[in-house]
């Protein structure tokens, strides 16, 4: 399964009888899914269909879906409302008895708020149903499109992860390679430290000694790091590889990643393993900034 950005875009129209719809579908980042729908008035009736379609094919990102509908050939009706009439003209012959005013012009009447009602025409249930049951098909092929548009620009992203991910290897084989790191020039360093810490004068029993010397080997050593950074570029391609939403698990990689790069550069005593271990935590930070983008 290939992997899926969370960033995507589509859109789709069509008619069913004497409706038209157009659907807009949004898809950015997120930690979970949210779909955010916008209906038109009356059209609530499907949101279960869509929101059970979205929950199926999408793990994560935020949707915001637009379904705009048109109804063609249904004339309105013009109405007058008589009780709102009756009211106005009676108090139009109220203000007369009290003030001396040319009597209100027939257009004047009718332009009052309320006078006037268009009314829609009368729904089919059957026709309505129909359309309805083509805007969810509708939405449907453009959750597809959708989906399409995350996996291509997530294949673009696989890449970008994978050459990340292939640098990271290569520092980790150098830090392995370091001269820093053969055991010459870890004895030599303990030996200086050591040495050190005898020019002190202080006393020191050969238990503590001992229990010094073995902090500072410890200390010196950067084996276990190299050992977890290499388990976890191998976890990490396996993830790439096997694609679908592993964004989640990818970013818990990215954190793992970071905190031996930091620990790497908090143990090396080398100039050259130092300059390894910030590079590595540069190229950690951009795999953590493009695994943010997958599902």
């Amino acid at each position: 399964m290939a992997l899926s950005s969370m960033t995507g875009f589509a859109r789709g129209h069509g008619v069913s009888g004497a409706y038209g719809w157009a659907w807009e579908l949004k898809s950015v980042n997120a930690k979970g899914f949210d779909l955010r729908l916008r209906l038109p008035p009356g059209w609530d009736a499907i949101e279960a269909a869509l929101r059970a379609s979205a929950q199926r094919a999408l793990a994560r990102g935020t949707v915001s879906a637009t379904l705009d509908v048109t109804r063609n050939g249904a004339v309105p009706t013009v109405r007058v409302n008589e009780e709102v009439l009756a009211a106005v003209l009676d108090s139009f012959r109220s203000i007369a008895k009290k003030v001396d005013t040319q009597p209100p012009s027939l257009d004047g009447i009718l332009g009052l708020k309320g006078v006037i009602e268009v009314v829609e025409a009368e729904e089919n249930a059957e026709e309505r149903g129909k359309a309805e049951a083509a805007a969810v098909k509708g939405f449907d092929q453009a959750l597809t499109e959708l989906i399409a548009a995350r996996r291509s620009e997530g294949a673009a992203l696989a890449r970008v992860l994978s050459e990340r991910m292939a640098r990271i290897a290569e520092l980790v084989a150098a830090a392995e390679a370091a001269p820093a790191r053969q055991p010459e020039a870890i004895r030599a360093r303990l030996a200086e430290q050591v040495k050190a810490l005898l020019a002190t004068g202080e006393k020191l029993d050969p238990d503590r000694l001992h229990q010094e010397a073995v902090m500072l080997a410890a200390k010196a050593d950067v084996r276990e790091e190299i050992d977890r950074l290499a388990a976890h570029v191998e976890a990490a391609r396996e993830l790439i590889a096997k694609g679908g939403a592993v964004g989640r698990r990818l970013d818990f990689l990215a954190q793992e990643f970071n905190r031996e790069a930091n620990t790497l550069c908090a143990k090396a005593n080398d100039v050259a393993l130092s300059a390894i271990g910030l590079e590595l935590k540069t190229v950690v930070d951009q795999f953590r900034e493009q695994v943010q983008n997958l599902e």
